[in-house]
């Protein structure tokens, strides 16, 4: 019998709407467990021609029924091969082999009860994802701290948003990536998109740019010709292209603009900000000229950007939005408030027709950094170190207030405590393939093999499974029912369309198991919607509440944005009245470049000095650790290739598809070049979605911004040369499969 679940994509945060429908053939069964790590795509064969479940695209007014690439194959990854379907343990001689579940939690509570006698209980760590359910980011939390008793968990949204959240809550006193529906962008005279190439990384999106492009209006900031600042040729708009690391000051050049030309909205800045008067002068050196001698972007450019917006504003509206390419930087929580406050100059947050916003990036990028696995922060957005805060929490979860800890410590330092004497011993990670995504990969893997016990929770064998003692076998997301929160702050239903392998458990289940052998304080539940209703109570009177949702009302197809407190009607478009500060007003706040560390000098003389930044391709997604499964994603980008200018790559003798190394104090990248055009000269762009010797993030500097703990991923020095091998870059794992 043919079945289908109108449900959405596992990938980014858009959230594309589909229906999820069984062929009316019987599809594959009977896999085999993967023993060992691999990036294996789908094969053809007998049986696995088609995925489990065939994909339709379902009209929504993110998506309008549109897909990309990963979303139309992402069922092929249900009946992969090389799927965990029983819990796997690493023997003494490096062999993963399967265990009981039984056993397998045993080794789990043993692990952390050694782990709390011998050092404490913060020597046990979380590291959580983006990507987990509301539900299952939400009782991680609680797990952590109450189960575990630990302060340290953090999750990886902290390489993503989080420099743009603390922005927010400096400016607004609240953190929604976009306070309005995405729908609102249809009808702007102008937009200014600074960081994004929504183009490749979410195509569905740019239906939402047609209507600012056929006027002329949209201006993107970008190092790259990419694929979305193309989308400005044939006078769709403009392309500003300034050198890696200078997006702050050429947004302190625009409020200049604003000022001096008086296109500012005097009425506006008066009744509904403060701060204006220490902006004022915190701009006052940047006028057009210098900055251009800074970014490298015209000054005529930056004038005409701040009119355009300026007349926008008055116009069909303007909206300022920001991406990680100017937030992923050791200022970039400065450098988004200065996107802020250009906004604000310009009147634009809380007006019904134009707004600044900043584009999650993970599929529950926003829930998943409201409801309590990030280090400083308890369910409903509430900070963890507010009495008030912890009072709702301890009642709720019916527990004395003592027993919840501290703030702990965010992503990167906690990476940087694994194995430490005084640091993490035990870890967790869920939904995250650290190995990979994080900054200086190869101190990060260093950190992994010192730990006395790692547990990996994932449905494949990433690089960082990989380096587990323990890989729990979790479910897909067409497996399990859920709710995420889109880029919009929309709160949606993950439907379940297909039964999971029969050895793969719920990160819920997982968790409540864990908690019983523990003798934890507080109840666990493994049902999503009894999980949902306990986060309803618990985010009730806090800044994202979602108290007034329930499963029936997103299952009756209701549009929900938070806040969404009981008797509401929800939040499509935020702070029309009121910003989330106590006198009801926007905080404008002064900013500036900040010095960068200089790099060490390069040993080699072959080698030229350039500057590195990285980000996604069309076909891969975060890590890769899904998307190189896939044949057809990985057959159209099968390795990475670093972008080099065709000036430069003369210069050092680099032809196209030569192999190229690109290195610095950190580590050693070997890939193939590509050259194009579309880059600075000065600049190397990498993708970050493969492993080993072609991971990007073996040259990323694990400095961070000090406001959000946002690594430095988006401007790093590094030394690139011609390689002195001719063979191709493979990947370790990729040979080791072939051979």
């Amino acid at each position: 019998m043919t079945k289908s679940a109108d449900t959405h994509c596992p990938y980014c945060a858009l959230q594309c709407a589909m229906t999820l429908k069984s062929p009316a053939a019987p599809a594959a069964t009977g896999l085999a467990p993967a023993v060992q790590p691999g990036p294996a795509p789908v094969p053809a064969g007998p049986g696995l021609e088609r995925p489990a479940l065939e994909v339709n695209g379902r009209d929504f007014p993110t998506n309008r029924g549109g897909l990309c690439r990963k979303g139309w194959t992402s069922a092929s990854l249900l009946q992969h091969p090389g799927r965990v379907t029983e819990p796997m343990f690493k023997g003494p001689d490096g062999v993963f082999r399967p265990i009981s579940w039984d056993e397998a939690l045993e080794r789990v509570t043993a692990a952390v009860k050694d782990a709390r006698t011998k050092y404490g209980a913060d020597s046990v760590g979380v590291f959580g994802g983006g990507g987990l359910t509301n539900e299952k980011a939400y009782q991680l939390g609680k797990f952590a701290r109450l189960a575990l008793g630990t302060s340290r968990i953090d999750y990886n949204g902290r390489f993503c948003m989080s420099s743009a959240a603390a922005a927010g809550m400096r400016a607004f006193g609240l953190d929604r990536g976009l306070p309005f529906p995405l729908e609102a962008l249809d009808t702007a005279s102008t937009i200014l998109m600074l960081g994004s190439n929504v183009a490749e990384t979410m195509p569905p999106f740019v239906q939402h740019l047609q209507g600012v492009r056929d006027a002329g209006g949209l201006i993107v900031v970008d190092p790259r010709r990419s694929a979305t600042a193309a989308f400005t040729a044939n006078n769709g708009g403009l392309h500003l292209q300034p050198l890696p690391g200078t997006d702050l000051t050429l947004l302190l050049g625009l409020s200049h603009v604003v000022i001096h030309e008086g296109l500012l909205d005097t009425d506006y800045i008066q009744s509904r900000t403060t701060g204006f008067d220490a902006v004022v002068r915190s701009v006052n050196a940047y006028w057009p000229e210098r900055v251009q001698s800074i970014t490298g972007v015209p000054a005529e450019l930056i004038r005409e950007t701040a009119r355009r917006l300026a007349s926008g504003a008055r116009q069909g509206g303007s909206y300022i939005l920001t991406g990680r390419g100017v937030e992923q930087h050791v200022d970039g929580t400065d450098t988004a408030t200065a996107a802020i406050n250009l906004s604000l100059l310009l009147g634009l947050p809380g007006s019904a027709r134009s707004g600044y916003g900043t584009l999650t990036g993970q599929g529950n990028g926003q829930g998943g950094r409201e409801h309590g696995q990030k280090a400083d922060q308890l369910p409903g957005y509430r900070k963890i170190t507010d009495p008030a805060a912890r009072a709702h929490m301890a009642k709720v979860w019916g527990v004395d207030e003592s027993l919840i800890p501290g703030p702990g410590l965010p992503a990167v330092q906690l990476l940087k405590s694994l194995g430490q004497p005084d640091g993490v011993r035990c870890l967790f990670v869920h939904a995250s393939n650290v190995a990979v995504a994080s900054p200086d990969a190869n101190a990060v893997i260093r950190g992994l093999r010192s730990l006395d016990f790692l547990v990996v929770c994932d449905f494949f064998m990433s690089e960082t499974a990989a380096e587990a003692d323990l890989v729990l076998p979790v479910l897909q997301w067409a497996e399990e029912e859920g709710t995420l929160t889109n880029l919009e702050g929309r709160v949606l239903r993950r439907r379940q369309a297909i039964q999971p392998p029969a050895g793969a458990r719920s990160e819920l289940w997982i968790m409540a198991r864990l908690a019983e052998a523990l003798d934890a304080p507080s109840t666990y539940s493994d049902d999503p919607e009894t999980v949902f209703e306990e986060l309803r109570l618990a985010s009730a009177g806090g800044a994202a509440d979602y108290s007034g949702i329930d499963y029936a009302m997103l299952d009756g197809g209701a549009a929900a944005y938070w806040p969404y407190p009981a008797g509401s009607t929800g939040t499509p478009r935020m702070f029309l009245d009121s910003f989330a500060h106590a006198d009801g007003k926007a905080v404008m706040t002064p900013v500036a470049p900040r010095r960068r560390r200089d790099p060490l000098p390069n040993p080699d003389p072959a080698a030229k000095p350039m500057t590195l930044i990285t980000g996604r391709l069309l076909e891969h997604y975060q890590s890769g650790a899904q998307t190189r499964r896939v044949a057809e994603l990985l057959a159209s980008q099968p390795e990475a290739r670093v972008q080099i200018h065709p000036a430069a790559a003369a210069a050092m003798g680099i032809t196209d598809g030569a192999e190229v190394s690109v290195t610095n104090e950190r580590g050693e990248v070997v890939c193939r070049a590509e050259l194009s055009t579309a880059i600075r000269p000065e600049t190397v762009f990498l993708p970050f979605h493969f492993p080993e010797l072609e991971s990007a993030n073996r040259l990323t500097e694990a400095a961070t911004d000090p406001i959000s703990g946002m690594p430095e991923f988006k401007f790093n020095k590094v030394w690139v040369r011609l390689a002195a091998a001719a063979t191709p870059a493979t990947s370790l794992l990729q040979t080791a499969e072939a051979s």
